[in-house]
């Protein structure tokens, strides 16, 4: 299945390549229309207005992942807020306020975790999902340069490096992206076979 990627983030859309490669669902067109689309209250929702928005302007089958990081000293924060955390959003200005409302939490009490949601659309309007999570804690400092957004500060479990120190082949092995996409993958199988029948 060809379909078109929802996203404006070159990290994104570089994983998801990644993570879909071999699945049978290829990435064809990353559209650079998008532009801003209305927020839900939920990963979810966001995913499934992106890839609502794309489709009826495409007219393909198209994706959409929402994901963020949600830290447990902090309530959930930031949540679906994740990439617009600061002012003016940036990766680097994102990590800096998580790490300075962390000050003086110990290790045990940093504990995180990633979530994503990806949403697969069909012009007819059905709806395909995958679902993932990855536990880890929040760093007290940025590390390493792979990656992109809190990669620099989640030390997944069982790990003593960031996400940002792991290789892109290892992250997108067991992220909280690729068991997502890993999961709306089986799901598309199933709803493709049954629609066959």
């Amino acid at each position: 299945m060809k379909c078109v990627l929802a996203t404006s983030n070159p990290g994104k859309v570089r994983e998801v390549e990644a993570i879909l490669a071999g699945s049978g669902i290829e990435i064809v067109e990353v559209p650079m229309w998008l532009g801003d689309v209305e927020s839900g209250v939920t990963h979810l929702e966001n995913a499934r207005l992106k890839a609502a928005s794309a489709v009826r302007m495409s007219l393909r089958p198209t994706l959409a992942e929402d994901s963020g990081i949600e830290v447990d000293a902090l309530v959930g924060l930031p949540g679906i807020r994740s990439a617009r955390f600061a002012q003016p959003p940036s990766d680097a200005g994102n990590n800096a306020k998580l790490l300075r409302l962390l000050e003086g939490v110990p290790e045990e009490q940093r504990t995180a975790r990633y979530r994503a949601v990806g949403v697969l659309v069909l012009p007819s309007g059905a709806e395909i999902i995958g679902e993932g999570s990855w536990e880890g804690r929040i760093a007290t400092a940025p590390l390493g340069s792979g990656g992109f957004g809190y990669d620099p500060v989640f030390v997944p479990e069982g790990e003593s490096r960031t996400a940002a120190e792991m290789g892109a082949e290892e992250k997108n092995a067991v992220s909280h992206r690729a068991h997502a996409l890993r999961q709306l993958v089986e799901h598309a199988r199933d709803y493709l076979s049954d629609s066959l029948r």
